[in-house]
């Protein structure tokens, strides 16, 4: 795979702000926190709820739609997301209802509100969580400015990261969210994705000269368990 270097975000900047017309969002938010035992849409970063904060991050790189896909019968998680579409019409709120059968499905979810947008200038989606706590414009920018057909983020997991920084061994990376796709592309594998890992599957059958990399080990820390959390508020990513 060909890297690109997470410093050269900022060199792309001025040029990604011109191009980020052509883009959309999907904010996959629709999961049931089940280990973390809380909905992690809910935690406040910032004195405002985690989904509303990654969605005003979102906004920041100016796209044309958003597509937030939620889970059904979470009427926390509603109203903050509604409350922030009500002031942004560019946010479209999508209902999971079968938010148990894993991350694909919302993905098509996803996709169907962005083509229902039926905009013919769309040419990249940029796919994100909401749960890692780290994650800025920067980053963001660095992603749309790559020219790859999918750029994708590069990082540890958690466990992985600890042991790197203690040099005990060596450790994989993660190749994952958030990430920009071709439209046209991602618009195709619709109707294959499948389950939680329909997506990255796809991906690793593309030519190796057609995925980028941005790295940055802050998208190591999200959050899925209890003691995500409390290390997150003992740094101050997240309010107490």
């Amino acid at each position: 795979m060909s890297k690109r270097a997470f410093t050269e975000g900022a060199e792309h900047t001025e040029s990604t702000e011109q191009q980020s017309q052509n883009h959309a969002v999907i904010i996959l938010a629709s999961g049931l926190s089940q280990r973390l035992g809380q909905p992690k849409q809910l935690l406040v970063k910032n004195g405002e709820p985690l989904i509303t904060y990654m969605n005003r991050l979102a906004i920041t790189t100016n796209p044309q739609a958003i597509a937030v896909v939620i889970p059904d019968n979470h009427r926390l998680i509603a109203s903050a997301i509604t409350a922030l579409a009500n002031q942004y019409p560019t946010v479209q709120i999508v209902v999971n209802s079968q938010a148990d059968t894993g991350m694909a499905y919302s993905l098509s979810l996803g996709i169907e509100t962005i083509v229902a947008f039926e905009s013919t200038s769309i040419d990249r989606v940029l796919i994100m969580g909401i749960d890692q706590v780290l994650l800025d414009k920067l980053h963001l920018t660095a992603l749309l400015a790559g020219k790859q057909t999918v750029v994708a983020s590069r990082y540890h997991s958690w466990q992985d990261l600890a042991k790197h920084q203690n040099r005990d061994e060596t450790v994989s990376d993660i190749i994952g969210l958030p990430l920009a796709i071709n439209y046209k592309l991602l618009r195709q594998w619709q109707s294959e994705l499948i389950g939680d890992k329909g997506l990255r599957h796809l991906i690793r059958g593309l030519p190796a000269d057609q995925i980028g990399e941005v790295d940055n080990d802050q998208l190591s820390y999200d959050i899925d368990t209890p003691e995500h959390l409390v290390f997150a508020k003992q740094q101050g990513w997240l309010n107490s």
